[in-house]
């Protein structure tokens, strides 16, 4: 568990002109961000990965290239976006072999919302079936878990090892770290509040603006941890408009948009996803510029 902490990009997708994985971009970023950025952590096939788009085989095939190139200098976490019991035991066992430090599983995400006791069997019965710890990840609006029912989880079923935690609301996210306390991994997926979230005390981050400008965050992060509050500022001063920027019903998309400005191939979405409109680039683009990134 304790491995799994601070910068943690959701890689996204290189999708080639074909709809197929283009491997040599997806490698060339992981160099990038172990190597250049000095990530804390990858995570791949999760929502800025497009991975409710993803099949089982192309899941593996991410997994396996990240866990090649990422060569232990960093964990990789594999998403798992799925509606059913067997079907995420059925994807989690397809990357069992390969090394990840841990499943990303988001509770299910059709209308029908499991009740409480459901909730934990589902993740319990993932961990049973995969031999894989688990890490939920908070972000379906109407299965969304409670903090109360995520330190419930975390507490009674092992192998569940903590929580990406989205949504907007700090004080959920501050409740959580509370209740939790030491007895699981709390990630921040509240991008436009990094800041913050490090200072309430957040192991770390899994989140889209990671991938967008990771040298940023990796900055944000030691500066919290060093507790220089003012460069963390300045840093959350810079982010806060680039979150603004992308963030949108298309933000897969976007974060690669704001990737290909500064150099790092990215490819289009897979349909139905609209790539980056001509009203959101000038403000992406503007919002990289003022960062200093371009």
């Amino acid at each position: 568990m304790n491995e799994i902490y601070g910068i943690v990009p959701p890689m996204t997708t290189p999708f080639d002109p074909a709809d197929q994985l283009d491997e040599d971009a997806f490698r060339a970023d992981v160099r990038y961000l172990v190597e250049t950025a000095k990530v804390h952590g990858l995570a791949v096939c999760g929502s800025t990965g497009e991975g409710h788009t993803l099949t089982t085989e192309e899941t593996r095939q991410l997994t396996a290239w990240a866990i090649e190139e990422a060569a232990g200098q960093v964990p990789v976490i594999t998403g798992i976006i799925t509606d059913s019991t067997k079907s995420g035991i059925e994807r989690g066992k397809a990357v069992a072999d390969l090394g990840v430090a841990a499943l990303q599983v988001t509770p299910v995400h059709y209308l029908f919302r499991p009740d409480d006791d459901a909730m934990l069997r589902h993740f319990a019965a993932l961990v049973e079936g995969t031999g894989l710890p688990l890490m939920i990840y908070n972000v379906i609006p109407w299965t969304y878990l409670s903090p109360e029912l995520l330190t419930r989880i975390i507490t009674e079923v092992d192998g569940v090892i903590g929580v990406k935690q989205s949504a907007g609301d700090m004080k959920l996210l501050a409740d959580l770290l509370l209740m939790l306390g030491d007895g699981g991994r709390i990630m921040s997926a509240v991008d436009a509040l990094l800041y913050p979230s490090f200072a309430l005390g957040a192991h770390g981050a899994i989140a889209a603006i990671l991938t967008a400008v990771p040298t940023l965050c990796v900055q944000l992060w030691d500066a919290v941890e060093a507790g220089d509050q003012q460069t963390a500022r300045a840093l959350h001063e810079k982010l806060l408009p680039i979150w603004n920027a992308i963030s949108d019903d298309n933000l897969p998309a976007n974060v690669k948009y704001a990737m290909q400005l500064q150099g790092r191939p990215a490819g289009a979405p897979r349909a139905p996803m609209p790539a980056t409109s001509s009203k959101q680039q000038p403000a992406i683009r503007q919002a990289l510029d003022n960062a200093d990134l371009l």
